[in-house]
């Protein structure tokens, strides 16, 4: 009801008196029917006029639904602290325990596995130093043997020079001496 109709004397409020420009005039205070007026005013504020009873209802209402709301939510922050708490004093420490146990086998695995790959590196560098080794005494062997063939190269270009020197000097010997015997057959 929007309020539009009669006014409900039965509100809890004195009636009001009409405005004065009302044609209509207000029985006496005195009247028989003042008693049937009054009747009729709460007869019709309890069965017409509903407005009280639905705000009343609206207000417990609202009042139920956030008292339920914030039980509702109480319950859930009291079910996250009880995590929380768990968490903390329960799971925390088991976690920690394992973390800790599992890292100190991982960090003796860890502290084997490097000590034997320090050791296969230590194997390799021995390895690659005797190749070494062997490729420079094989390198100086063959620096050694080059520097004795070119020696033996020399000296034997030496023998060949000489050879052919002596080999040139026997050739013009016998050349000027054939020049000779045919400049005595010219000469005829």
């Amino acid at each position: 009801m929007s309020g539009a109709g009669p006014a409900s004397p039965g509100r809890g409020s004195p009636a009001a008196p009409p405005p004065a420009d009302r044609r209509r005039d207000s029985p006496a205070a005195g009247s028989p029917i003042q008693p049937i007026i009054k009747d009729v005013g709460e007869v019709y504020s309890r069965l017409l006029d509903h407005r009280p009873v639905i705000q009343g209802e609206i207000r417990y209402f609202v009042k139920e639904f956030e008292e339920k709301r914030g039980l509702r939510e109480l319950r859930v922050l009291e079910n996250l602290k009880n995590t929380v708490f768990e968490t903390n004093e329960r799971v925390l420490p088991k976690c920690e325990q394992a973390m800790q146990d599992n890292l100190s086998e991982t960090f003796k695995r860890l502290q084997a596995a490097n000590a034997m790959i320090h050791r296969l590196q230590e194997r390799e560098f021995e390895v690659r130093k005797l190749q070494a080794d062997k490729v420079m005494a094989r390198e100086e062997k063959c620096i050694a043997h080059w520097e004795e063939f070119m020696k033996e190269q020399q000296n034997k270009r030496v023998e060949v020079d000489e050879e052919h020197r002596k080999a040139m000097e026997r050739l013009k010997e016998q050349y000027s001496e054939m020049e000779k015997e045919l400049a005595k057959y010219v000469s005829f």
